[in-house]
């Protein structure tokens, strides 16, 4: 077993979505490296030859276009941050108060498009399968931008704000509905003088499988829930056969995502970080490319003049 793969398995079993490592974990992963390098010209070289490219986003990538990332000072919904209402503990004392937030957030992604990021990212991906070359997107992102701006290959490790699990039959199900039920019409607003709903729970999202009209909950890993482990045996693949990782506008101290890069970069694959401000991953890397990412991946990802376009 390789030891991206060792790793990842026994971080899971311990730790959950939005857990931050311990000092003890964070010294694990250093690696003594020589500070990166910002010379794109030196990027570009690594990049024409890479043939499996992996890359890692994070709310950065989204912050861009308008997305609300809920994180950090002045991310409230309400009276409420992320943290207070994406757990399976708020769902079950008042599911009505975490659907109108997930409802909010629903609505205002219906709003907001892929910036110049996201789409540079999925004309690689479709210009370099055309050279039999691979490109995957791993993202920690649940708004679908991704796939909007035309990504194929894309692994959503913490689960889409427009698919819904039944809490009683566990059915999947993609949900683009607006509003998401009739009763969620016109509730959600972020206001911190607004009043919560109150909404009674046979008038929330329910089940459409036959018989069941179960509770739905939003299809997302919640603060104190395991990640997929499909999702992350699929991750494992994929970051076993890169040879070039990129980590676009994340912020690296968020486990299990963030010792991905890093057990990539161990093992000697160059990985670039492409973010508005250093990270305590940053000098773990190869190269690091600071700026809004919508500026500076376009050029990183843009046709190489080797390529031979078929």
């Amino acid at each position: 077993m390789c030891l991206f793969q060792f790793t990842a398995r026994r971080l899971v079993s311990q730790a959950h979505c939005g857990l931050k490592a311990s000092s003890s974990k964070k010294q694990k992963f250093c690696l003594e490296m020589a500070r990166p390098s910002s010379n794109m010209a030196d990027f570009r070289e690594v990049f024409a030859k890479a043939k499996h490219i992996a890359i890692i986003t994070g709310a950065g990538v989204s912050a861009e276009s308008g997305v609300p990332t809920f994180r950090g000072a002045g991310g409230f919904w309400r009276k409420w941050q992320a943290q207070d209402l994406a757990t399976p503990g708020a769902f079950a004392r008042n599911p009505s108060r975490v659907w109108e937030f997930y409802h909010y957030r629903r609505e205002v992604m219906l709003s907001k498009h892929p910036n110049p990021a996201h789409m540079a990212i999925a004309e690689c991906e479709k210009r370099l399968s055309k050279q039999g070359r691979s490109v995957v997107v791993i993202t920690q992102n649940i708004d679908e931008l991704h796939r909007k701006a035309g990504t194929r290959h894309l692994l959503e490790i913490h689960g889409s704000l427009f698919k819904t699990r039944c809490t009683s039959c566990g059915n999947v199900a993609s949900n683009y509905k607006s509003p998401i039920c009739p009763a969620l019409a016109g509730k959600g607003a972020p206001d911190p003088d607004t009043e919560d709903a109150s909404i009674p729970v046979e008038d929330l999202p329910q089940c459409e499988e036959d018989g069941c009209n179960g509770l739905l909950r939003p299809h997302v890993v919640w603060f104190g829930e395991a990640l997929d482990p499909g999702v992350l045996t699929a991750v494992e693949k994929e970051l076993d056969i890169c040879d070039l990782c990129l980590v676009v506008g994340t912020s690296s101290v968020v486990y299990p995502a963030a010792m991905f890069a890093p057990q990539v970069s161990a093992r000697g694959v160059p990985v670039a970080e492409f973010n508005m401000e250093q990270t305590p991953a940053t000098n773990r890397f190869r190269f690091h490319f600071p700026g809004p990412c919508g500026t500076t991946l376009p050029l990183a990802l843009a046709r190489h003049e080797t390529e031979i376009i078929s």
